[in-house]
C-alpha cells in the first residue's frame, strides 16, 4: 500500500488516526507493518498532465498531454487575512510586478549592467509568504522572489539600482544582481548563486536565534530543479532533527531552465518528500495569495513553538524564461495559456472586488498611485552615479568591524565549566 498521492490525497481536515483505522486486514486487526501518510493540500484544483519529450529530425521539443481547458477557479477564502492585510499583499504584488517591467525597459535601454531574472506570474508566492513574517523574523529571498524584498522594506529603487550597479545600490556597485540583504535592520540573508546553500544558512540564523533563547520562523525558498541539490537535503534533515523552525518554500515552476519535472524526479509531488525528514509536507496554489499565506502563517506559528520546519510545494510556473536572454521557446504554447489564465494578480484582483474590499475606482488610484512612486525611483536610480574607481578595493575582503554584528535577541546563556586537571589527578599515569 502505497503512501497518499496528491490527486486522490484526504483533505487536511480528515486526521490520520482516522485513516489509520480504515487501513486493517479484513478481520479488522491493522496492520502495523503499513503505515499511510498525508500531505496537507489545500488547492481547489488538482490538474492531471504531463509533458513529452519528442526527438524529430535531431530537434527535441516538448508536447504536453492532459486537459488544459479548465477556468481558474476563485480563491480560497484566507483564514487568517482582514481587508488591510488583503489590500497590502495585493499592493505589494502589484509593487512587483511593475517594477520588473519598469527592470525589463531599463534592461533593452543598455542600464542594466548584466542580466535580469524575473518572477512573473510568482509574485502572490513571494509576497504573501514573506507578509506571514514578523520585523524580528529572518528571510532569505531567491533571485526571483524581489517581491519578498519589497515586503520586506526595499524599495524599488533599491533593487533598481542594483541592477545598474549604481553607488547607491545595497552592494554599493559591486554586484549586478539581486545579491544582496540587510542582517542589521531588515533581517534578510543575501541570495546564494549556489543552489539550496541558503537552506542550511537559514537554518544556522534559527539555530543562532535558539541558542539565545528564541524560537523563530525563517522562510528561504527553492526552485524544483535546485531542490535536487545536496545540500537542499543536509539543510532540511538539520533542521527537522534540530526542530528548528525553517519554513522551506519550494516553488515548483515546472521547468529548472528547460527542462521539465519529468525530466528531473518520479514522484508525483515534491511535497512527498517531507515524509523522509519526518516534517509536514504541505501542497499550495501558488498563484492563490490566500492559499500561500495560510501556508506560511500556520509553518511560522509552527516555528515559533518550537515543533520545527515545513516543507511547503506551491505550485505555479514562472512566465518568463530563465533570465531575460531566455525567451522560453521550449514550453508548449498550450501550457502557458493555461497559466495565464491563472495570473496571480488579476485573480487577486477579482476577489477583492468580489468582496467588495476594492472597488474598480479604488484600483485605478492604486494603480496610478504605485505608477507614481515607480517612476519616481526609476528617475532616482537612473540619475544615480556609478561608483567611483577608488572605492573598487574597499568593501571586498573582511575589515575592522565588518562582521561584527551584536546577537539579536539575548546575550546567549553559557554553562561554566571547570577546566584544567583536579590537583590530586596526573595527565598521564605511568607505573
Amino acid at each position: 500500500m502505497a503512501p497518499k498521492k496528491n490527486g486522490n490525497s484526504p483533505r487536511p481536515e480528515r486526521s490520520a488516526k482516522k485513516r489509520a483505522s480504515n487501513s486493517g486486514s479484513s478481520n479488522g486487526q491493522r496492520d502495523r507493518s503499513l503505515r499511510t501518510y498525508t500531505i496537507a493540500d489545500y488547492r481547489l484544483e488538482h490538474p492531471e498532465f504531463h509533458i513529452e519529450q519528442i526527438h524529430e529530425d535531431e530537434q527535441t521539443r516538448y508536447v504536453v498531454h492532459g486537459e488544459l481547458s479548465a477556468p481558474a477557479p476563485r480563491l480560497r477564502e484566507s483564514k487568517y487575512l482582514d481587508k488591510v492585510q488583503s489590500l497590502a499583499i495585493y499592493r505589494y504584488m502589484l509593487l512587483n510586478r511593475r517594477m520588473e517591467t519598469a527592470l525589463e525597459n531599463l534592461y533593452k535601454q543598455g542600464k542594466v549592467v548584466g542580466g535580469v531574472y524575473f518572477g512573473l506570474g510568482q509574485e502572490a508566492c513571494s509576497c504573501a509568504s514573506a507578509y506571514a513574517l514578523n520585523k524580528d523574523e529572518w528571510l532569505g529571498p531567491m533571485i526571483r522572489n524581489q517581491g519578498s524584498l519589497l515586503v520586506r522594506g526595499f524599495s524599488a529603487r533599491d533593487i533598481m539600482m542594483q541592477y545598474m550597479a549604481k553607488a547607491g545600490s545595497p552592494t554599493h556597485g559591486r554586484d549586478a544582481s539581486s545579491h544582496f540583504g540587510d542582517i542589521r535592520e531588515k533581517n534578510v540573508v543575501a541570495p546564494i548563486s549556489t543552489l539550496g546553500d541558503l537552506i542550511p544558512v537559514l537554518t544556522g540564523v534559527a539555530l543562532g536565534a535558539r541558542l539565545q533563547g528564541r524560537n523563530i520562523a525563517v522562510i528561504t525558498y527553492i526552485g524544483d530543479g535546485g531542490q535536487s541539490t545536496g545540500v537542499t537535503y543536509e539543510g532540511i534533515n538539520f533542521a527537522a532533527v534540530q526542530k528548528l523552525g525553517l519554513v522551506l518554500f519550494v516553488e515548483n515552476n515546472i521547468w529548472a531552465y528547460s527542462t521539465p519535472n519529468s525530466e528531473q524526479f518520479l514522484c508525483k509531488d515534491l511535497a512527498e518528500r517531507a515524509i523522509a525528514y519526518g516534517i509536514p509536507g504541505v501542497i499550495v496554489d501558488g498563484t492563490d495569495a490566500n492559499q500561500v499565506y495560510d501556508a506560511a502563517h500556520e509553518a511560522c506559528e509552527r516555528a515559533r513553538r518550537g515543533e520545527g520546519p515545513t516543507y511547503i510545494e506551491a505550485k505555479m510556473m514562472r512566465m518568463k524564461g530563465h533570465a531575460i536572454h531566455d525567451a522560453a521557446q521550449y514550453v508548449p504554447r498550450e501550457l502557458v495559456e493555461y497559466w495565464q489564465r491563472r495570473d496571480c494578480i488579476a485573480r487577486m484582483e477579482k476577489y477583492l472586488i468580489e468582496k467588495k474590499w476594492l472597488t474598480a475606482q479604488e484600483n485605478a488610484r492604486l494603480i496610478e498611485d504605485i505608477e507614481r512612486v515607480l517612476d519616481e525611483d526609476r528617475e532616482f536610480a537612473v540619475n544615480s552615479p556609478m561608483p567611483e574607481p577608488n572605492t573598487a578595493v574597499g568593501g571586498v575582503y573582511c575589515e575592522d568591524g565588518c562582521h561584527e554584528v551584536k546577537p539579536k535577541y539575548a546575550i546567549p546563556k553559557l554553562k561554566k565549566r571547570a577546566t584544567g586537571l583536579k590537583r590530586s589527578e596526573s595527565a598521564v599515569h605511568l607505573k
